[in-house]
């Protein structure tokens, strides 16, 4: 068995433990959410065990202190198995002192239930995982640090050298960040991305809330989906995807019930759109953009390899903003913060605005790389800022080009930084 890789989440949950009485951890299957919550709990209760998961569903109903009983924190893996678990535990944590005394993890939203009565507030705190980030996976050397670009000093610290080349960013996107993946042979590592597409489509998408879902409309709904990364395409967009694939009826509805399925075990994760103060009276639009929670879920739905990106340059691209917003969400979270992305009805856009709860915030483009592409982006965000009403709201604290390729990173005469994926961390 491997030793455990440390992951951001680690400190993140050590500081939920230190505040609240219980702590869920959500994220989608085979994201290491159980492997980081063994780490610091003292016991632990496999709800979907096998040999004991109908045992465990009926001392959910008939004796349910015998589950949570266990020296803090205790685990309770798979807690929506049996959905009344969530009221148990908000009142056991009600009638105990101090804090850490439950973490709770689950690989989908519990359908709608008349078992849960309690949202769990000042009771629960909240731990979104994600797949393994570059950083965590030991692909970015993580000499640049993007807490310092809120710093005034940041020049001073974007000294690093990034290691991937772009067969490597090809290799990465098409194996994610599935922490399983990591110790496997490359090639092996690209099945598995198939793999957890496959078992997506055939069983979880149905399972999730027991309703039955065509396989083959799952997939090619998360084809189209896939066709569609950081765009803000409507579901109109994918039903005609759909339709020009598949001579049965289909309606708005049905495409709406499949994204929401897929938002439920956290396959899909959209980005809103962030709404600032301007100068003019420019209309910002409010869609969210499309995104898979990890590339590999993306280019597993299209059937490509890592030499179908090197043949197509901007299906890479397309498939690298997808990485580089998983990264960036997971080392945002680690700062408090949230990661919007912008567009008006004139079509000015930046990819990624990273916002800390101060109010801070920086302007982000997402570029594979080259100079053609880093200088369109570095006009797009000095566009953007200087549109920014700063009498209104604080200037930016940063401008970037996140490049997925490029030797180190730098600091351009107009003040935009240049920083490759592959030396960026928390």
């Amino acid at each position: 068995m491997s030793a455990y890789k440390p992951r951001i989440a680690d400190v993140m949950l050590a500081a939920r433990l230190r505040r609240k009485g219980a702590i869920l951890i959500e994220g989608p299957k085979w994201c290491g959410k159980t492997t980081t919550a063994e780490q610091q709990a003292a016991s632990v209760l496999y709800m979907a065990d096998p040999v004991r998961m109908q045992q465990n569903l009926q001392a959910a109903k008939l004796n349910v202190q015998q589950l949570l009983t266990g020296e803090p924190p205790r685990l309770i893996d798979e807690w929506q198995i049996a959905p009344s678990l969530w009221d148990s535990v908000r009142f056991e944590v009600d009638h105990r002192s101090g804090f850490g005394h439950f973490i709770l993890t689950g690989s989908s939203v519990p359908p709608s239930t008349d078992e849960i009565f309690h949202s769990g507030t000042g009771r629960f705190a909240k731990l979104k995982m994600r797949t393994m980030s570059l950083y965590e996976s030991g692909d970015s050397t993580g000499e640049v640090s993007l807490a310092v670009f809120f710093k005034e000093d940041a020049q001073q610290s974007i000294i690093g050298n990034s290691h991937i080349d772009i067969n490597r960013l090809a290799y990465l996107i098409c194996r994610g960040g599935w922490p399983g993946a990591l110790e496997m042979e490359e090639q092996d590592a690209l099945a598995s991305a198939f793999d957890y597409y496959d078992v997506v489509c055939d069983t979880d998408i149905s399972r999730v809330d027991n309703v039955v879902r065509d396989p083959q409309r799952v997939r090619l709904l998360m084809r189209s989906y896939a066709r569609h990364q950081g765009t803000m395409a409507t579901v109109g967009t994918i039903l005609a995807d759909l339709k020009a694939n598949e001579e049965s009826t289909l309606s708005d509805n049905t495409v709406y019930d499949y994204i929401k399925a897929l938002k439920k075990i956290f396959v899909i994760e959209d980005m809103p759109a962030w709404n600032p103060n301007l100068r003019s009276k420019t209309a910002i639009r409010t869609s969210d953009n499309r995104y898979f929670i990890d590339p590999s879920i993306a280019t597993a739905a299209l059937g490509i390899s890592p030499n179908d990106l090197i043949n197509d340059l901007k299906t890479m691209g397309l498939m690298f903003e997808t990485l580089a917003m998983r990264d960036l969400r997971i080392y945002t979270d680690a700062l408090d913060g949230q990661v919007y992305h912008y567009r008006d009805k004139n079509g000015l856009e930046c990819d990624a605005i990273v916002h800390l709860r101060d109010g801070s915030y920086g302007l982000i483009e997402i570029k594979l790389g080259g100079d053609k592409l880093i200088e369109d982006g570095a006009a797009n965000l000095k566009k953007l800022r200087d549109d920014i009403d700063t009498s209104h709201m604080k200037a930016p604290s940063f401008l970037m080009i996140l490049t997925g390729v490029g030797d180190f990173p730098y600091r351009r005469d107009d003040g935009v930084y240049v920083v490759p994926i592959g030396c960026l961390k928390p």
